[in-house]
């Protein structure tokens, strides 16, 4: 690899780490955007009554809480990520949804530690993308599948496609400063973001005839200053940017963004960014 593989475990960790108060913070308007992905991915796996489902980097298991309606009640979803913030903000969300067949493990996609052959389905939205080797976190994942289990992902197409992500980065970049979504060599959101080398992957890993389709999603923001502080609450790494300036830097930033939203933003100052995920579905 062409970078420090153990250092990028670590940093992400931590990153995501400090960012799991700002996502429990903003659950409700996450979950809302992403559950068309969501839904996707349930229906992709087809949960059956008294199966097991793992879902991988689960943030606060908006996904796999859905799978878990679906195999009760003798089935169960194990709802896991490296983020303990996370998994505590999930373990809320299941008890006030009143859920009893939810587990939270904290659980590294790389190296997942469960038995061989131990779970039906395997959900992972957004995920494979981050980690350092995701070739290996899909090996991992059919290893864990029984005979005939399906996993499905979601990754995010690429940049160009995405100005949730790609006008923030921009208005950084236009003032000189490295950072946010999408930038360097290290592993992002955008590097799985092409069908060929996605469905290359799947493969490599032994799954069989993977299907790949593509998701339109709408980001919606009632003012400028609502979207500033949701994106300095959930990316880490805009945040970091943004922390590491001066006022007069910022304001800099804050103006250039504004003005790269303007074609996003209506006459009530509205803002709606749209953005395309691609999702996969293979079997074991």
């Amino acid at each position: 690899m062409s970078f420090d593989a153990e250092r990028y475990r670590d940093d992400s960790a931590r990153a995501w780490e400090a960012a799991a108060p700002g996502w429990v913070r903003h659950h409700a308007r996450i979950g809302a955007w992403a559950a068309p992905v969501a839904h996707w991915l349930v229906e992709a796996i087809s949960p059956q009554p008294g199966q097991t489902v793992l879902e991988l980097a689960a943030g606060l298991g908006e996904t796999g809480m859905l799978a878990a309606e679906l195999v009760a009640p003798a089935g169960r979803v194990i709802v896991s990520d490296q983020s303990a913030g996370m998994l505590d903000g999930a373990r809320r969300r299941a008890e006030a949804l009143g859920l009893d067949n939810v587990e939270f493990e904290v659980l590294g996609a790389e190296w997942i530690d469960l038995p061989l052959a131990s779970v039906d389905a395997v959900l992972c939205r957004w995920g494979y993308m981050l980690m350092a080797d995701p070739g290996a976190a899909l090996s991992e994942t059919r290893r864990v599948l029984r005979p005939s289990g399906r996993v499905a992902l979601a990754v995010w197409d690429a940049l160009e496609h995405n100005p949730w992500a790609r006008l923030p980065t921009l208005a950084l970049s236009e003032n000189g400063i490295a950072g946010g979504p999408g930038s360097g060599d290290r592993p992002g959101p955008f590097t799985l973001g092409d069908r060929a080398l996605l469905r290359s992957l799947i493969e490599d890993a032994g799954f069989t005839e993977p299907h790949i389709e593509d998701i339109a999603l709408m980001r919606r923001h009632e003012s400028f200053d609502e979207l500033w502080e949701f994106q300095l609450d959930v990316s880490q790494a805009f945040h970091e940017a943004v922390m590491s300036l001066t006022e007069p830097e910022i304001a800099a930033v804050r103006a250039t963004l504004r003005e790269l939203l303007g074609p996003h933003t209506a006459a009530a100052g509205t803002i709606e960014l749209p953005g395309r995920t691609l999702v996969a579905v293979a079997e074991a």
